[in-house]
């Protein structure tokens, strides 16, 4: 199984160049990885917010504030690198201000009460809405690189390099916590290095996707004419019954990405203060869940091109269902490994298949546009997910296992919706565009 096979890339398009797209995903999942899921998240909750009943909801209320930002922004700066075609320089700008960002919430130990909460809050608002932005000008150079019938592929190989990357940085991050633990030193003191290899990760490895990866889309200037980038967004949105399949795809795609929102955002928190996890243990499952994950991704990216992005999604969505299930009734350890294993390969695939199906249902000369609305629907599912879990925790006096289960809701509305779409009626209608 040949490594990025020439029959999946489009005419012209050299092997170094796909690499240096799937880069940016291996740059990027360190952030996503360490930052969101392993360790601050739960650094955040238990050690600036000292545990307090309002802490999850805090952490999900920052997330869900950044998620916000790029909803509104997202569409429209989409928009703006389409028409001038721009979205390397915007992926450039987006990189400089998440490594910044990240690198800055190594000072957010030295604070303590509101101040240190109101400082670590606004440090993620600012790091996660780049990081947002980042993901999906990437996203939007997929099709670029890949056939219709090669998308799943090099989808999957993008998401397979993003959590090779995210193991590098939580692997040398977790090498570092367990040496400082036994030293006896403070979370005070490791989180705030983990912060800065995360961020010199990030910045490091994408200059190889800046090097390597060109700007193919040309400057639109009749349609900058006539009146620049709100103007084509609003086209787009009224026009948005000729793109029916889309439309159906990004209302799935705030479902079931809601549900996968909660297993980045919150898995930490869950394994720590429900299952009994440690900082390290926590930090291993997330190690051998970015396995699965990578395994899951890779894989099922071949599966996609042979039995369609649509099965394969609704596959992954039944494996998340049990996956809820399973986590909220587990109360070992061991149990709840069974859960993250299926996790894992349900979220590499998953995450692949939705931006997988939205290249395929993307206008060649809206990439970035249509990225920008995918983006939209991802940063709407992951208000919805994550901030649902934090109000039902609150509201049952800190019952996470309630919260868990509800969860299986979303993945459940995500199937269903998913049942619509027409894969080959949604292409045809991209092509007329």
């Amino acid at each position: 199984m040949a490594l990025f096979p020439a029959s999946a890339l489009r005419p012209g398009v050299r092997k170094r160049e796909v690499f240096g797209w799937a880069m940016y995903d291996f740059a990027n999942s360190g952030y996503t990885t360490v930052v969101i899921t392993a360790v601050f998240a739960a650094y955040f909750v238990g050690g600036i917010a000292k545990g307090a009943p309002w802490a999850a909801f805090a952490w999900t209320a920052a997330l869900s504030t950044s998620y916000a930002i790029v909803m509104l922004t997202m569409p429209a700066i989409g928009a703006w690198a389409d028409l001038r075609a721009a979205k390397k320089r915007v992926l450039v700008f987006a990189t400089v201000g998440c490594v910044f960002a990240t690198a800055a919430l190594a000072i957010t130990p030295g604070f303590s009460g509101a101040s240190g909460v109101a400082l670590a809050m606004a440090l993620v608002i600012v790091s996660n809405a780049f990081y947002s932005y980042g993901e999906s000008l990437t996203g939007a150079f997929l099709p670029e690189l890949a056939t219709a019938e090669g998308m799943g592929k090099v989808s999957g190989w993008g998401w397979a390099f993003g959590y090779v990357g995210g193991m590098l940085a939580l692997g040398i991050c977790l090498a570092y916590v367990l040496w400082s633990q036994s030293k006896g030193l403070p979370a005070a003191h490791f989180v705030p290095v983990t912060m800065l290899i995360t961020a010199v990760i990030y910045g490091g490895a994408a200059c190889v996707t800046f090097v390597l990866l060109p700007e193919r889309a040309k400057p639109q200037a009749a349609r900058a004419e006539q009146g620049g980038a709100w103007q084509q967004l609003r086209a787009t949105y009224r026009q948005a019954r000729a793109y029916r399949d889309f439309m159906w795809l990004l209302a799935c795609t705030v479902c079931y990405q809601g549900g996968v929102a909660v297993a980045i955002t919150l898995a930490a928190i869950y394994a720590e203060q429900v299952i009994g996890f440690v900082a390290s243990e926590t930090m291993v499952l997330i190690f051998v869940l970015n396995i699965a994950a990578a395994l899951g991704a890779f894989s099922f990216g071949y599966i996609q091109d042979r039995i369609g992005h649509k099965v394969s999604l609704a596959g992954t969505l039944v494996a998340w269902i049990a996956v809820c299930v399973i986590a909220a009734l587990v109360t070992t350890k061991g149990g709840f490994w069974w859960a993250a294993a299926i996790a894992g390969l349900s979220m590499g695939s998953s995450q692949s298949a939705g931006r997988a199906m939205t290249g395929y249902l993307a206008p060649p000369q809206q990439l970035a546009e249509f990225f920008g609305l995918w983006t939209f629907a991802t940063r709407l599912a992951s208000i919805v997910g994550p901030l649902s879990f934090g109000a039902i925790t609150w509201m049952t006096g800190g019952n996470q296992r309630i919260a868990i289960l509800s969860t299986a809701v979303l993945f459940v509305a995500g199937l269903l919706l998913l049942l619509p779409i027409n894969m080959q009626r949604g292409w045809q209608a991209a092509l007329r565009a």
